[in-house]
């Protein structure tokens, strides 16, 4: 039912979805004040979010901030790596994977790790059953590129239940509380999903600090264009600020984090 529930409200509140909703009014609508009001706010919102300067705007708000790796003082015992679009499998019975979109948090554990900023890999997150039964779940796969990478096999501990964030705190919570009792932790994820990991984290009893990786704010000077030119890219990375935006709403009303 949570699920339902969630993806539902997800749907409803997504401005895109919000703008498509306004188009279809305006077609029923048959008041002509009530056609043009529709179709003026559907297109501002569609020019809002596909606004180059003012999406930026919002994730260098909203984003944790990046971290230097010569920033990060002390070895964790415990690295704790979120699945969700590491890898891309083209096939659930394919012999290679690809990088996924948020590949980015993969390639920072492994660097954190060759650093010996930590000493254990906890890559957790569900995949589905047909891929895992292959081998090809997406934390299976992370796994065998690091070790193909060189990380040490047992530095890698799997956690191949979780199916959302609030899973990924509750079962890698059990493995941390069972093995590493009292230890370091640092949270590895999207610099846009932090807030919501490390509530779920600490409403699971785990204090971790924080490693963001995949930024897609930055402070790189504007162009013109930016202003004044809808990018349907941008239009794409609005749609994950503001599910997120949802997301973390939910999970507070829910008690997740």
């Amino acid at each position: 039912m949570f699920y339902f529930l969630s993806k539902t409200i997800d749907f409803l509140l997504m401005p895109l979805s919000i703008s498509m909703i306004l188009i279809l009014y305006a077609l029923a609508a048959k008041k002509a004040r009530r056609k043009k009001t529709a179709i003026i706010t559907s297109f501002s919102i569609l020019f809002l979010i596909s606004n180059t300067y003012l999406i930026n705007k919002a994730f260098n708000w909203w984003e944790y901030k990046p971290v230097n790796l010569k920033e990060v003082s002390k070895t964790y015992d415990v690295g704790v790596l979120l699945t969700g679009g590491l890898i891309n499998m083209s096939e659930a019975d394919s012999d290679h994977p690809g990088l996924g979109i948020h590949a980015d948090r993969f390639l920072q554990a492994y660097l954190l790790y060759k650093n010996g900023k930590i000493g254990k890999i906890i890559i957790t997150g569900a995949s589905p059953k047909i891929q895992t039964d292959y081998g090809n779940g997406e934390a299976q796969q992370a796994a065998k590129l690091l070790i193909q990478w060189g990380v040490n096999p047992q530095d890698i501990i799997l956690e191949q239940k979780a199916k959302n964030t609030r899973e990924n705190a509750l079962y890698t919570a059990k493995i941390l509380n069972q093995q590493f009792p009292g230890k370091h932790y640092l949270l590895i994820t999207s610099a846009f999903h932090m807030r919501r990991a490390v509530g779920c984290f600490e409403k699971a009893g785990i204090k971790t600090d924080q490693f963001p990786a995949d930024f897609y704010g930055n402070g790189y000077p504007n162009k013109i264009k930016d202003f004044i030119i809808p990018d349907p890219e941008v239009l794409g990375y609005s749609q994950l600020l503001f599910r997120e935006w949802v997301g973390i709403i939910v999970y507070k009303i829910m008690g997740y984090c």
